[in-house]
């Protein structure tokens, strides 16, 4: 017999098909919450949240009155969909934009609202997501450029605070760094360092002095490989400026420049 702890540990790698694993970061979520609760005149405080791992949807003890207002499986929603509408629950659920309309049971049931939100959930899946409601009229598909606008908004403020800024630093012939060498081979140039020309540093000691580093650290060059480095990074920015200098610049016409100096 195999041991629990085994049995736990193969556990860890089955599909969990109650969570489908797109859990909804918090300020989107709020985003959301705040659209439908104007939109519908929702109370917030009637809002219930059944869906989390290993939770029983079917089995939550749902109070009068209350608005299913959630981001469910979307492997089963069709099933959800199906279970609110036949017990009478209100819901506003999240679902994927491009098969939000594929329940053929409960399509003509409720309403699907299409807004355009890229959703990016905590679990780094990025999901062009709708909603799918009882709530309102007889409406069985709309648009929501406002709800949409209001997550996406959400969704780029996040994807800034993750983003790292890194400061940009001009390095000696010396030093080479993977940001260096990734450059140079978009360019289509071939250049390699030897073991015996070269050392890894973590930072130059001038950068030490004010507490800096070499992002991903770096390699410190013999005289030849950073001379070779040299003739490299030339060949970079020559392909650069060839590159930019290529790219179509449309002119303005003799109508816009007479346009522009009527104006101011």
């Amino acid at each position: 017999m195999k041991s629990k702890t085994y049995e736990e540990f193969v556990e860890k790698f089955k599909p969990k098909k109650t969570t489908d694993d797109c859990y909804t970061p918090p300020l989107v979520y709020d985003a959301v919450k705040d659209w439908a609760c104007a939109e519908y005149n929702i109370d917030p405080k009637t809002i219930v949240r059944p869906f989390w791992p290993d939770g029983d949807y079917e089995k939550f003890a749902y109070p009068d009155g209350c608005v299913v207002l959630d981001n469910p499986p979307f492997s089963i929603l069709v099933k959800i969909c199906e279970f609110y509408l036949d017990k009478e629950i209100s819901f506003f659920l999240f679902a994927p934009s491009l098969t939000a309309l594929s329940g053929k049971k409960v399509y003509m049931r409720m309403n699907h609202i299409i807004c355009n939100a890229g959703i990016e959930y905590e679990n780094g899946a990025i999901v062009r997501t709708a909603f799918v409601t009882n709530l309102g009229d007889d409406v069985v598909m709309q648009t929501a450029p406002t709800l949409g606008a209001a997550v996406n908004s959400v969704v780029e403020e996040l994807r800034k605070e993750k983003v790292r800024t890194l400061p940009k630093y001009d390095y000696p012939d010396h030093v080479v760094t993977a940001a260096m060498m990734q450059r140079y081979s978009k360019y289509g140039i071939d250049f390699k360092v030897r073991r015996k020309d070269c050392i890894q540093i973590s930072a130059l000691d001038a950068q030490r002095k004010n507490g800096k580093t070499i992002f991903g650290a770096g390699l410190l060059l013999s005289d030849r490989a950073a001379a070779e480095h040299a003739a490299a990074e030339c060949v970079a920015t020559e392909r650069a400026v060839a590159e930019r200098d290529a790219a179509h610049k449309w002119m303005l016409s003799d109508r816009e420049r007479d346009i522009i100096a009527s104006l101011g």
